[in-house]
């Protein structure tokens, strides 16, 4: 029958392990709305026919519903209502929630190409190897306007926007090869926006990543012996702590645990941190890329909101980066308190 329902519909193939539930939710919807829309309709014509006006004298008779007619008429609609609710919410969750062992990957979107970037190397452009049967998860930016990450038959669309960072996430289960769409107007050559998502089987995708790590690690090796420039690193967390040290961020955050200006970054990563105005909120992703480009908006209590913005200074890659170096300062006992006051206050008009 699924299958019978998703050919009826022209949906593509179901590739991911959230697909069915999606398309069940549509089934579902559809199904029930047909299903109420005949009956309505024949319901009125049924009256239209029963109850016409035989002569010019006829006057319209006044009905008096009972209480079983009006229960059944605002319950039955409800009743469905409810179902969609429950399946759509329930899809919703599971949609925002990826697996804790999911694999990470940064993308950058940018007009008009899609940019991919693993913490441990390597970059891709257009094309997103993954392992199948193993949760991945998007961590999504963008260096210029808005745009949409879109696999049909993964059933996933994220919005993706410049200057914070969004996420999905999706299992693929089966090897093969998928389109990657932009499902948002981003310019003249929005409908060029597109990509490939090639899922592999895990073994031959190890096997794939530790080839194009040492491949990136030998040319890099070749160019220092030669004497040429030496090009980006690939290495994330490398590229992260040096980005940390040129734009002065370690001179007010330490790596080691000890109180300094800012919040420590030593196991930030996760951290609840009590904010300014008594909420609380879990450091991730989007917090620490947000406190980077508005640190004014969540400011840690007990901490001076002294913090310059890098909006502007910092791109799509680098942040990602520098995103990736605080998640890797992790000590063996991690401590999960809130971070406490500054050790000493900057001097103003330094």
């Amino acid at each position: 029958m699924n299958e019978f329902l998703r050919r009826l519909l022209f949906l593509p193939e179901q590739a991911s392990s959230v697909a069915p539930g999606i398309d069940h939710l549509h089934y579902f919807v559809i199904i029930t709305t047909m299903l109420m829309s005949a009956v309505v309709g024949w319901t009125a014509l049924g009256f239209f026919i029963r109850f016409r006006r035989r002569s010019e004298i006829e006057t319209t008779p006044r009905i008096e519903p009972g209480w079983k007619f009006e229960t059944l008429a605002v319950g039955l609609p409800l009743i469905f209502f409810l179902a969609w609710f429950w399946m759509g919410f329930h899809a919703y969750i599971r949609l925002a929630t990826p697996p804790p062992n999911s694999m990470e990957v940064y993308v950058m979107a940018k007009q008009w190409m899609w940019k991919f970037s693993y913490p441990g190397g390597p970059n891709a452009i257009s094309t997103l190897h993954v392992p199948a049967r193993r949760p991945v998860k998007l961590l999504m930016t963008s260096r210029d306007v808005i745009h949409s990450f879109f696999v049909p038959s993964f059933r996933i669309k994220q919005d993706v926007l410049p200057g914070r960072y969004t996420q999905t996430w999706f299992e693929a289960v089966e090897p093969g090869r998928y389109q990657i769409l932009c499902a948002e107007f981003c310019g003249t050559d929005h409908s060029n926006m597109r990509g490939e998502v090639v899922a592999m089987r895990p073994e031959d995708f190890d096997t794939w990543l530790n080839e194009q790590r040492r491949g990136l690690t030998n040319r890099q090796d070749m160019a220092a012996s030669a004497q040429e420039p030496v090009p980006p690193l690939t290495d994330m967390v490398e590229q992260g702590r040096r980005l940390a040290v040129a734009f002065a961020c370690v001179k007010c955050h330490t790596i080691d645990g000890s109180p300094h200006i800012g919040p420590t970054w030593l196991d930030l990563y996760h951290r609840q941190e009590r904010l300014a105005n008594g909420d609380t909120v879990e450091v991730d992703e989007g917090y620490i890329t947000e406190s980077m480009m508005d640190p004014r908006a969540k400011v840690v209590a007990g901490f001076n909101p002294v913090m310059p913005t890098f909006q502007g200074r910092l791109d799509g890659p680098d942040t990602a980066a520098i995103v990736e170096y605080i998640k890797s300062l992790r000590s063996e006992r991690i401590n999960p308190t809130p971070s406490g006051g500054p050790a000493y206050e900057p001097i103003r008009g330094r």
